[in-house]
């Protein structure tokens, strides 16, 4: 009978949902696209007042913040807290760096670098915020307003919230959701209407964060199609075209995250590689390599200037337009790189994950940026193209496939970036997928029906087209803007709830460590040669679990037994993981935890004759090992006594009530 009751409390098959995020974020979508479709008039006249009520009233807001990310980050690689793992003590990274770097460099590009690479440099030389056009100086400060848009700010974002999941998911098992980032903050509330609203902000910027992206990459397959084949350019064409690439997401979300999204992304990176080192060997090629160089110092030496620069003493509507919208689409897009940055950077330390996040992206989207951008800044201030100049000034969608016109193969290398930007399109759309639904299903993205899945991925495509219909690049501008503006303070909460649980954390490691423990329990004394046996023998595996279900469980049990005498809840389990474990229950403060774990050994090579690795296989040794709630602590009880045991378990309860002592 209780066998019944409980698979009657499990969730359907069919559906793993969220019901408070699912159908608030699905609601307000649906709300947003009807609006946009059946009132495109008025759509158009609201984003237009939306985008300009932004730039004027919380332009600062979003500088503001956007520098308080970048200064949190770098000060958490800095400080005492950069040595934290973002999983237990024990954890080892799951990748290789080689792995970890390749993946974070996939991360770092997208349909913005081939929309903007030319576009961008183009436009800032020929129209500079402040200065004269068309000039050297145009060009410098072209080059570094771009690498600031494109540079660390960006990665910040993003790695305020990939720490964020990755801390409170992998080191305190919390779901790897948005709302558990504020868990120190307003604790099992995030369960609640607080923890459902910060989620459904979460799926919103994403979903419009990608619906923007969308609509870029459409705009410029659309512009590629046109210059390849004489597709014409408009906003039916490009509807159309978004219902067919959403078609090709949806089959990759099916096949899921091996059978389609990593072997599209691995598509992504080939090609992407192909048309840097072709610009590279078709363009200037020494002034490239210089520019590059020159450019990334110019950007470091003005970079505090450039991050405050609100423009305030030479007005115009150019901020909102590029940086004011960067920053808005970065957070936007923060839940989604963000989650997919933790994912992959469990067992980091947060000094090598602050590291690894700002330089490696940030120094290939610069290389990026300077191949193709100083390539056609070349071509229009040295070789007097100034056609190139006027193509981007009319329509940036075409700037990559004008800028191509001017370089060998073109027709071939246009055809590349119009593939390429169809696959960085499905892999935007069916990786956005993925992590909305995960987001809507409370975490359990992973192991949820496809159906859900293709219904984000269907969704995302809906948006991207209802915004194009509801105004093209102006809406999508807007929308990135104005579904970032909550997310931010919810970021800001973010880093104030981590900072509260590192310090926390650092509280506890000073206290275990300066905690004045009382003496450890006599014990019968032990001649050396018992006392060096034990420590060159190498026991078996059943042997440990034996001693695990005798002295371990007894010594755990007696201690629980005298707990629960003083009226401390205290329960001992195990389980098919070769472990043994006690909890210690303190209400709302944290519970004490101790754990003894199967854990198996190579033997030392000087203690066998044949070193072969399957010989080593076939000898591996097992250690009794202490575990405690922050991860192993390297060291084996195998062969104490209970009274030795019981002794190690007071030292270790004893350290954690003195920093119980110590937060209060």
């Amino acid at each position: 009978m209780a066998s019944e009751d409980v698979s009657e409390r499990e969730p359907k098959s069919w559906i793993k949902i969220n019901p408070p995020v699912f159908f608030g974020a699905g609601g307000l979508c649906l709300v947003f696209v009807l609006f946009a479709v059946l009132m495109p008039t008025t759509a158009e006249s609201l984003f237009g007042s939306v985008q300009g009520w932004v730039i004027h009233s919380a332009g600062w807001f979003y500088i503001l913040a956007v520098a308080l990310f970048l200064l949190f980050v770098v000060i958490l690689a800095f400080s005492s807290f950069g040595n934290i793992k973002l999983g237990p003590d024990h954890s080892e990274p799951d990748y290789s760096y080689a792995s970890w770097f390749a993946m974070l460099f996939s991360a770092g590009m997208g349909i913005g670098l081939m929309f903007f690479g030319v576009a961008e440099p183009v436009m800032h030389t020929m129209s500079p915020p402040v200065g004269d056009p068309g000039t050297a100086e145009a060009a410098r400060e072209a080059m570094r307003i771009t690498f600031f848009h494109w540079g660390i700010h960006a990665w910040a974002i993003y790695a305020v919230v990939a720490l964020s999941l990755a801390y409170f998911a992998f080191r305190h098992n919390l779901p790897l959701t948005i709302r558990s980032a504020l868990y120190p903050l307003i604790g099992d509330k995030i369960y609640g209407p607080i923890g459902h609203a910060v989620d459904i902000f979460a799926v919103l910027g994403t979903l419009f964060g990608v619906a923007t992206s969308l609509g870029f990459g459409v705009m410029q397959v659309n512009a590629g199609l046109n210059y390849l084949f004489d597709v014409p350019l408009g906003t039916g064409i490009q509807v159309l075209l978004i219902a067919i690439i959403t078609v090709f997401a949806t089959i990759s979300v099916v096949l899921g995250l091996d059978g389609g999204i990593r072997r599209v992304s691995e598509l992504n990176l080939i090609l992407a590689v192909v048309l840097v080192v072709f610009v590279l060997l078709a363009g200037p090629t020494v002034y490239l390599l210089q520019t590059y160089v020159q450019n990334i110092g110019y950007y470091l030496s003005r970079i505090v200037d450039t991050t405050f620069n609100l423009y305030a003493y030479e007005p115009s509507g150019w901020i909102g337009g590029w940086t004011l919208f960067y920053w808005g689409w970065w957070i936007a897009w923060s839940p989604f790189v963000g989650m997919f940055i933790a994912r992959v950077s469990r067992g980091r330390t947060i000094r090598q994950f602050v590291v690894g996040v700002l330089m490696v992206p940030v120094g290939f989207t610069c290389l990026w940026m300077t191949f193709f951008g100083n390539t056609a800044i070349h071509m229009i201030i040295n070789q007097g193209v100034t056609q190139l100049a006027d193509a981007v000034a009319a329509d940036t969608s075409v700037a990559l496939f004008q800028f191509f016109e001017y370089l060998p193969f073109s027709t071939i290398a246009s055809l590349l970036a119009t593939v390429l930007v169809v696959t960085f399109f499905v892999t935007s759309s069916d990786s956005g997928s993925l992590v909305v639904d995960m987001l809507t299903s409370g975490g359990e993205g992973d192991d949820t029906p496809v159906w859900q899945r293709i219904f984000w991925s269907v969704t995302e495509g809906v948006i991207a087209a209802a915004l194009l219909m509801a105004g093209g690049l102006q809406a999508l501008q807007t929308a990135t803007i104005a579904s970032a503006l909550p997310f931010t303070f919810v970021m800001l909460l973010m880093c104030w709830g981590l900072l509260r649980a590192l310090r926390l954390e650092m509280v506890k490691r000073i206290s275990l460590r300066d905690a004045m423990l009382a003496p450890r329990v006599a014990h019968n004394p032990v001649s050396w040669e018992k006392r060096l046996s034990r420590i060159v023998r190498n026991p078996n595996r059943d042997e440990v679990l034996s001693y695990l279900s005798t002295t371990v469980s007894s010594a755990l049990e007696r201690v629980a037994a005298e707990l629960g005498n003083k009226n401390i809840r205290a329960q001992v389990e195990s389980d098919e993981h070769d472990r043994t474990w006690l909890n210690v229950f303190h209400g709302d403060e944290a519970d004490f935890f101790y754990s003894v774990h199967v854990r198996p050994y190579t033997p030392a090579s000087f203690s066998m004759r044949d070193t072969r690795a399957s010989r080593g296989e076939k000898l591996r040794y097992f250690r009794a090992e202490v575990y405690l709630k922050e991860g192993g602590q390297d060291y084996d009880i195998m062969g104490w006594n209970e009274e030795q045991v019981i002794a190690d378990v007071l030292d270790q309860y004893e350290k954690h009530m003195h920093y119980l002592d110590a937060v209060r």
